[in-house]
Order: C-alpha cells, then structure tokens, then sequence
C-alpha cells in the first residue's frame, strides 16, 4: 500500500481526506501541523506523497516542503489552499512542489494527480537504478569483475551474507577483502546497522585491546572518561577485523571468549557486556603456519572460519584488468575533470602483461597518476613510466628471468644466473622479500641467506 501523508490544521477537513484516500487503498498518515508532519518524516517513515494545507499556524505548507527537502528529497508534494493566488502558485511550483490545488477539492481530480505524481516518482527512481545498473554492471556492491573465480565468490557472498556466520576472508595485500567483508554486511539482514573496521597490524597491542573492546574511567593514565569500543559500536551489526594475523595472542584469547559467549570485559573493567556482532576476519598472512610456529590460536582460527574466502591475487585474473583500467580511468578522469575516455591498445597489453604485486590497489594508483598527468584523450604507454623499455630491461614480460638467446651469448654460469633472477625478482616486487621468496619458491631464511652470498639489496 502507498503511504500518503495528509497534513492539515482543520481536523475535520484532515478526517474527510483521510477517509476518502483510505477508500482508494492507500495508507494514510494523519498530521495536524507542519511540526509535527516534519516529526513524523524524520523518523524514517518511508511516504510516498504527501498532501498538505498551505496555510497553517507554527509552519506552512511550503515551509513544510522546504524543511522536508534539507532532510533528504521529498516525496511527490501537492499543496492544498482556499486562498490561492496566481502569485503564491508560481511560487510554490518554483521551489519544486509538484502540484498546487485550491480548496474546495476535486475529489476525482485529486486522485488522478496523486497517482500520476506517485508513478512519475516510481519511473525517476527506476530509471535511476537502471542508469546505476547499467554503470556498474560489471560491479557487485564496488567490485569490478568478470572472471570466474569472482563471479564464484560473488555467488558465495550472496548465499553467505544472509547469514550471521563468521567469515575468514584470506588473501594478498591489495585484493580487496575489505570491499568484500562490506559486501557481505550489505548482502546481510544487519546491513541497516554499522559494519565498523579495525586494522590489527595498525595499532600496538594495548592500544588495540582499548579500540576493539573499550575502556573504563581510569582504566589507564589519561583515560578520563570511559569509552566504547569497536566491538560494542558494532552491536546488531558487522565488526571487521582486517590483519587478524598480527593480533597478540593474549587478544586472540579475549577475542575467542568473545565468539564463544558473546560477552566481553572493558579494560580496566570487572562487569560483562554482551554483544550481538557478526564477526568477519580478513589476513594476508598463512595462518597455518602461525599455528604450528604458536602464532596464531587453533581454536580461534576454527571460530572464525565457518566460511572461508579466498580471493585470487589480480595476475590471476587478467581478464578483469580490462574491467578495471576502464573502471579507474573513468572514475578519476570524472573526479579530476579530464578529458581521459579511454586506453591506448598499447598500454593496456603492457598492464595487462604486468604481475602487479600490490594487486587491485597498486592498479587504481597507477591509472590515478596516468589520469593526472595525462595530457591526451587517451591514455598511452609514456602515461605509465614504470613500463617504458630500459636499458635495465632483460625481458618483455616479466624481467625475472633473462632470456635464453642472453644466457648462451653471455655464457652465464649458474650461480649468475641465479643472482640476476633474485635481483630481478625483488625488483618486481619493489623489495618485498616476504613476495620474493614466495614467487621463488623458496622460504625467507633462504632468501636472506643468498641476499647475503651475493651481496644483494
């Protein structure tokens, strides 16, 4: 049923409406002044049209309309009057009523513009979503992606995010888990509460003990006044835990009291608060093997992985580096107020060709700065320096591994070779060790030890 809300200071006017509107299945909300139909809106009633008396004491009409408007936009509004001018009309209708009626009513007339005023509303708002639609229609709640494995874990997220499981969403730096955790709080039946964020690698251990779980007054030196935690600001809602892995385990330990009882101390505290918050977890960190170095609790990895995510790093799915570069390049070249509409065949084979190890984030900071600086209609290779050939270069693709024609020419012996692939290796990486071990196939102790024997940096 629409929902019309009748506003008029003569309450016999205001019954007759209502009851004649009711007859014609609508809802109808009943208000005697301005003040308090402007009370009624800010609670969140959702209203479909409204239908108000011009002049009216504490606030009129148009007032009404006015403050209604600074709130969020109005719906349809249809002002009634038994004093009407051509003056006051033109007025109206040029501050944005959409319809001005003199009293007394066409009850037939009424009707007829109170249901046109309610599709016209209902075909703006579709049209709206369908431009939003077609914008974003390889999105899904701000993630840009086509390829398989994502379209599988959007899949995921939409059977998972009804529920109140917990969630453990594992992968590189820069692949996106926090859009994905907030996807899962929109897909969820708490989407209309708070989804609040902490990082645990970004805080020392006893400053994210009082963030995630709060204080008492006099908990500590300079704790004056008590203060709520994250934990306790996402009641009824999402808490994200992003970089779990870094967490101390003496937090892990109050953390894991916290999933099993639902239940939590302040610091400095002694009463319990319970809490209703679904918990969702991401790491780029392998917490398998924390757990059989003592770094990582068992029990809580267990809690927190009902459901596991894994989302693939960008040079796994290349294909969406197309979605992307195109996604960026509009997305800052509105921002920035440039003439940016597209990429150079060229540029977009070499970013494409790229491992990018910083993922989807070092992606949007790279096509950010090409924006900027771009001086063309579309984006070129001299817009991307990084990937403009040098001296330096060994390889088209990738510069970790010299090619054959080089090794035979140059007689590389084997032990070179191996310095210039490590050399190159860390390089492409930016001097990320943890990565360059990982892609060399190797563990980090003997990274560190070869760094040394070849005198490497």
């Amino acid at each position: 049923m629409k929902k019309i809300l009748v506003v008029d200071d003569r309450l016999s006017s205001l019954k007759v409406l209502a009851a004649i509107l009711a007859d014609e299945g609508y809802e109808v909300l009943q208000a005697a002044d301005g003040q308090e139909a402007l009370r009624m809106y800010e609670s969140g009633v959702e209203i479909d049209a409204v239908l108000s008396d011009f002049k009216m004491p504490k606030m009129d009409g148009l007032e009404l309309f006015k403050a209604m408007n600074t709130r969020r936009k109005a719906p349809p509004f249809i002002i009634m009057s038994a004093y009407g001018t051509v003056k006051s009309a033109v007025q109206a209708l040029q501050e944005g009523i959409t319809h001005y009626l003199i009293k007394p009513l066409d009850y037939e007339e009424l009707s007829i513009i109170l249901k046109k005023a309610i599709q016209d509303r209902e075909m703006a708002i579709e049209l709206k979503t369908l431009k939003r639609q077609i914008e974003d229609e390889n999105a899904y709640h701000g993630i840009v992606g086509r390829s398989p494995k994502m379209l599988e874990i959007f899949e995921m997220v939409r059977t998972v995010g009804k529920t109140d499981a917990s969630v453990m969403i594992c992968g590189e730096t820069g692949t996106g888990k926090e859009l994905l955790a907030r996807a899962l709080h929109l897909e969820s039946g708490r989407r209309k509460a708070e989804m609040v964020c902490i990082n645990s690698a970004a805080l020392t251990e006893n400053l994210l003990e009082a963030e995630l779980f709060g204080y008492v007054k006099g908990a500590f030196t300079g704790a004056e006044v008590a203060s709520r935690g994250r934990l306790e600001m996402a009641d009824h809602g999402t808490l994200f835990l992003d970089e779990i892995g870094y967490m101390s385990l003496r937090l892990q330990t109050k953390l894991l009291r916290f999933l099993q009882e639902k239940t939590f101390e302040p610091v400095g505290g002694t009463v319990s608060r319970h809490v209703d918050a679904r918990i969702i977890a991401a790491t780029n960190l392998d917490l398998q093997e924390k757990i059989r170095t003592g770094g990582f609790l068992r029990d809580l990895l267990y809690r927190i992985e009902v459901i596991n995510i894994q989302v693939p790093p960008l040079r796994e799915r290349k294909g969406d580096i197309y979605l992307l570069v195109h996604h960026f390049a509009k997305l800052y070249a509105r921002r920035y107020e440039k003439g940016v509409e597209g990429i150079e065949p060229e540029a977009m084979d070499v970013l494409v060709k790229h491992r990018w190890p910083g993922n989807v984030r070092e992606l949007k900071n790279y096509i950010e700065r090409a924006v900027i600086l771009s001086k063309k209609s579309k984006l070129c290779l001299e817009d991307f320096p990084k990937f403009l050939p040098s001296e330096k270069a060994t390889v088209d693709h990738f510069p970790g591994k010299p090619p054959i024609l080089r090794l035979f020419e140059d007689k590389y012996s084997l032990q070179q070779v191996e310095k210039e692939l490590i050399q190159a290796t860390l390089e492409q990486y930016d001097g990320n060790k943890s990565l360059t071990a990982q892609h060399l196939g190797i563990s980090r102790k003997t990274l560190y030890k070869k760094l040394a024997d070849y005198a490497l940096e």
